[in-house]
């Protein structure tokens, strides 16, 4: 942990570093990639909705020895229509759920005499719960109002907060995660529940966390950024990275540990449906939010900022200093970007003032009088 908390510091000062915004063309690359898994996976098997969108019935069991495989294929034959059988909780003698989409009022307690008898147990003793394919929709609906709402007012509190470019990387970063986080749910075939719209809400707040820290830091350190010749905005921008990048990664390593006890523990192991559908949202969407703030959005700003004519002037002065033996640019010089700053603009006092041998000669009593 000492090492760790050394590395921190370090990184903090500038001592080491990577360069993320040179390699920013791999990390666009990669995130490509993926991207496009997520859409292809998305397009050729679709999202796994649930009861809730589509409308249907949910019967739940009492204490059974009939497994999962037989379940499903009572219902299947009881409705004429697929079936959706999860176990609730441990053992062979657990409840179990059971989902029939497309399916009435009238035809769904036939199907539950029909479960009752093909079980061998009471008819009393299954709980059959109809949803109408209108309430999904209505939180379709309204999942998709909060999204835009979110989104419009992310991308003006931003602009104006920061500038216009940071917002259009937050926004893009923003559309990267939720895109991964639905291709996933698309790959791995859960099923898409309102816990599930929960989820997509909720990793949005996560995914600006870290991008507006480290953009933060970015603005503070580019202030007057033209009155020096030592770094470009990119080299900045690559120290706010770097200077943010353990806080970052603590931080999603501690939102990511509950959330994976929920997803393997709580979903895996005791077979809670409701724990899964809300679970794997945060945990792909956590973690693709610390990649997009780190590898993507802060990269992005950079490529925007460096085509404005100041930024060119810029970086044509410090690369001309550079090439004629001026200071090199090196993250790891220990220095801040106001440091140099004051190098070349105003004088500036860094850390306590050393005192001169003649003002220190005569203070040698308690009472630091002169003798």
């Amino acid at each position: 942990m000492s090492k760790l908390g050394n590395l921190g510091a370090r990184l903090h000062r500038g001592e080491v570093g990577y360069d993320f915004v040179k390699n920013r063309k791999i990390w666009y690359g990669i995130s490509i990639l993926i991207t496009i898994t997520a859409i292809v996976g998305l397009a050729v098997r679709g999202l796994n909705m649930g009861i809730e969108f589509q409308g249907g019935a949910v019967f739940t069991t009492g204490k059974t020895s009939v497994s999962v495989s037989q379940a499903e294929e009572y219902a299947e034959e009881a409705s004429g229509h697929d079936a959706i059988v999860q176990k609730l909780g441990n053992g062979d003698d657990g409840s179990l759920r059971i989902q029939v989409a497309g399916i009435d009022t009238e035809r769904a307690d036939q199907i539950k005499d029909t479960l009752a008898e093909d079980m061998k147990v009471d008819p009393e003793s299954i709980n059959a719960e109809l949803v109408g394919p209108s309430w999904g929709d209505q939180i379709a609906n309204k999942a998709w109002q909060g999204l835009g709402i979110f989104l419009i007012l992310v991308v003006i509190y931003l602009a104006i907060a920061f500038e216009w470019r940071m917002a259009v990387a937050a926004f893009i970063a923003l559309i990267h995660d939720i895109t991964i986080t639905v291709g996933i749910y698309a790959l791995v075939g859960f099923e898409v529940t309102p816990g599930t719209v929960i989820g997509l809400l909720t990793i949005l707040g996560y995914s600006l966390y870290d991008t507006v820290v480290v953009f933060d830091s970015l603005k503070e350190q580019t202030r007057d950024i033209s009155k020096q010749t030592r770094w470009t905005y990119s080299d900045i921008a690559n120290r706010s990275i770097n200077s943010t990048l353990v806080r970052s990664v603590n931080t999603t390593v501690v939102a990511l540990l509950p959330v994976a006890g929920l997803l393997f523990i709580g979903g895996g192991v005791l077979g809670a449906g409701m724990l899964n559908d809300i679970s794997l949202s945060l945990f792909v969407g956590l973690a693709a939010g610390a990649y997009s703030s780190i590898f993507i959005a802060t990269p992005l700003v950079a490529d925007l900022k460096e085509r404005e004519p100041q930024m060119k002037a810029l970086r044509k002065r410090v690369l001309a200093k550079r090439a004629q033996g001026g200071d090199q640019d090196e993250p790891q010089t220990g220095r801040s970007a106001d440091e140099g700053y004051a190098d070349e603009a105003t004088p500036a006092v860094v850390g306590p003032r050393d005192q001169s041998a003649a003002r220190t000669r005569g203070r040698g009593g308690p009472s630091g009088k002169r003798r």
